[in-house]
């Protein structure tokens, strides 16, 4: 007999504020970052350098880097592989990112 339930995901968690282009938006604690905004509704996360065509999560892994956001000011963060906290700084990247900072590497 299971001690823990194997559905986690159904039962009520924690909640924690983050800001995602500079609006609060209220997410689930113990998730990464992909997770947490997927949960709630915020989609897409970048759109890609050549024609800007909209991107979201995919593999939720870190191998396919669709999930790229800039957090807390570095950018081309694997967003599934970045544990969600309060007050964190979520920006959507459009296009390529810049490449006069190199703080972020």
């Amino acid at each position: 007999m299971l001690e823990k339930s194997v559905f986690t995901s159904l039962e009520p968690t924690a909640k924690v504020v983050v800001q995602v282009d500079g609006t609060s938006v209220s997410v689930n604690a113990d998730q990464s970052v992909a997770a947490a905004l997927l949960a709630a509704g915020v989609t897409p996360f970048r759109t890609t350098p050549v024609n800007g065509a909209p991107r979201a999560p995919y593999c939720m892994m870190g191998a396919c880097f669709e999930c790229l956001l800039e957090v807390d000011g570095k950018q081309n963060q694997q967003s599934c592989r970045i544990a969600v906290r309060e007050g964190m700084r979520i920006n959507r990247q459009q296009g390529a990112r810049s490449l006069g900072n190199h703080d972020d590497r």
